[in-house]
C-alpha cells in the first residue's frame, strides 16, 4: 500500500497507550453489550485516559462525547469510522454527544472555498452524522459560525491559557498564516470543557479521534488543569486506506476515486469499488495457490468498517482471501451489495435527521462567563 503508516510507531511517537484486551473487557462491561466492531477489528488501537473515565462511569460519573468535522466536501465512509463509535457510545451508555461543525476553520484554512460553501457543506455533513442515530434529546452541536455566541465567552478563557509559541510549534504555523487559525486553536478546544462551564461542575469528555489529531488535543489536555476542568479522554483510530492503494481515505487525494463519498450515485460506487486496489495475485491461478494479502487491500479495509455485519463474516471474508478461496471480484461484489443497502438506508435516515438537525444547534451561551 502506498506510503503505509506504522501506526505502532506513530503511538510510541505520540505517547499514547495500546487499547488492549484488559481495557476493551472492561469497556464491554460497562455497555453491557457486544463491543463495537470498529473496536472488536482493531480499527481503535490506542487511548489516553480511557481506563479512568470508565471506571468514573462504572461508580456513577458521567462524562460526554466530543467530535467534529471541517466541512470541505461530501463526506465519504472513511468520516464515519468516528461517528459510528459515538453513537454507539450514545446508544450503549446514554451519554450527551457534541458536534462541532467547523466551518470558519476551513474558511480560513482554504482559499479556494467560500464563506457560503462552507456553511453549505456544514449542513450537509451535518445532516449525514446526525443520520448515523443519534438522539436528538442528547445530541448538541456547534455550527461555528453560529454558535459564537455559545462558544466565544469560555473561548476568551482557553485563549488566554494558549501561547503562540506552543500553537506554532503544534500546528507549524508560518508567518503568512492568517490569525483566524491562530484563534480556532481555541475554539476547537471548547467543547472539550464547554459541558463542564455549562453545568458547573466536572464533566468528563471523551474524543474519538485519527491518531493524527492526538498533537491537537493534547494542547487542550494540556491547559485543562489550569482552566479547572478534567482533562480529555481520548480513543484513536487508524486511517482508513483509500481505494487507490492511499494510506488513508481523503478528499485532497489526487482522484475524487480515492474515496467513497455518500452523495456519489449508484453507478459511481460501483465503478469505484470495481476498480479499488486489492492485495490480490497477478492471475487468478496464483492467487489460488498463494492466496491474497488483505493488511494491503482497500477492499478489505471497508470490509473492517462497517460492512461486514458481524465479526464471524469479517473473519470468513479475511480467511478465505488468505486461503485463495475467494477471488477478488466476488469479495467485491459481495462488498458492493452491503454498501448499495447502506447507501440506501443512509438516505432515509439522512431526511429525518434534516427535520431536527436545526434545533441541536447551540446558538447562546449557558450563563455569563
Amino acid at each position: 500500500m502506498k506510503g503505509r503508516v506504522d501506526y505502532d510507531r506513530l503511538r510510541e511517537q505520540f505517547g499514547t497507550q495500546v487499547l488492549g484486551p484488559e481495557l476493551l473487557a472492561k469497556l464491554h462491561q460497562v455497555a453491557g453489550a457486544d463491543l463495537h466492531p470498529l473496536l472488536t477489528r482493531g480499527v481503535y488501537y490506542s487511548h489516553r485516559d480511557l481506563g479512568p473515565l470508565l471506571d468514573g462511569y462504572a461508580n456513577g460519573k458521567p462524562f460526554f462525547v466530543y467530535s467534529g468535522r471541517g466541512p470541505s466536501g461530501p463526506l465519504h465512509t472513511s468520516h464515519l469510522v468516528q461517528f459510528d463509535l459515538c453513537a454507539w457510545l450514545q446508544r450503549r451508555l446514554g451519554v450527551p454527544m457534541y458536534i462541532q461543525i467547523t466551518d470558519d476553520e476551513k474558511f480560513w484554512a482554504r482559499s479556494g472555498l467560500s464563506r457560503e460553501e462552507t456553511r453549505r457543506w456544514g449542513l450537509e455533513n451535518l445532516y449525514d452524522i446526525l443520520a448515523l442515530g443519534f438522539d436528538p434529546k442528547r445530541t448538541h452541536v456547534f455550527f461555528d459560525s453560529r454558535s459564537i455566541a455559545a462558544l466565544y465567552p469560555l473561548a476568551i478563557r482557553v485563549a488566554r491559557k494558549i501561547p503562540y509559541s506552543t500553537v506554532k510549534a503544534v500546528f507549524g504555523f508560518e508567518p503568512s498564516t492568517n490569525i483566524g487559525l491562530v484563534f480556532f486553536t481555541a475554539l476547537q478546544s471548547v467543547p472539550a470543557f464547554w459541558p463542564s462551564w455549562a453545568e458547573g461542575r466536572s464533566i468528563p469528555c471523551l474524543i474519538p479521534c485519527g491518531i493524527d489529531q492526538d498533537p491537537h488535543f493534547r494542547l487542550t489536555r494540556d491547559i485543562a488543569d489550569g482552566l479547572g476542568y478534567p482533562k480529555p479522554a481520548l480513543i484513536h483510530t487508524r486511517m482508513i486506506p483509500g481505494l487507490l492503494g492511499e494510506a488513508a481515505m481523503s478528499t485532497t487525494a489526487n482522484s475524487s476515486d480515492n474515496a467513497l463519498f455518500l452523495n456519489d450515485p449508484p453507478k459511481t460506487v460501483e465503478r469505484k469499488i470495481h476498480n479499488a486496489f486489492t492485495g490480490g495475485r497477478a492471475t487468478v491461478e496464483e492467487q489460488r495457490r498463494l492466496g491474497a494479502v488483505p493488511e494491503i487491500c482497500s477492499v478489505w479495509a471497508l470490509w473492517r468498517t462497517r460492512f461486514a455485519e458481524s465479526d464471524s463474516k469479517f473473519d470468513e471474508i479475511t480467511r478465505q482471501c488468505r486461503s485463495g478461496e475467494l477471488m477478488c471480484g466476488d469479495c467485491k461484489a459481495q462488498l458492493l451489495e452491503r454498501v448499495q443497502a447502506f447507501y440506501r438506508q443512509h438516505e432515509v435516515a439522512r431526511e429525518t435527521a434534516k427535520t431536527w438537525a436545526e434545533s441541536a444547534i447551540v446558538t447562546e451561551a449557558p450563563r455569563p462567563l
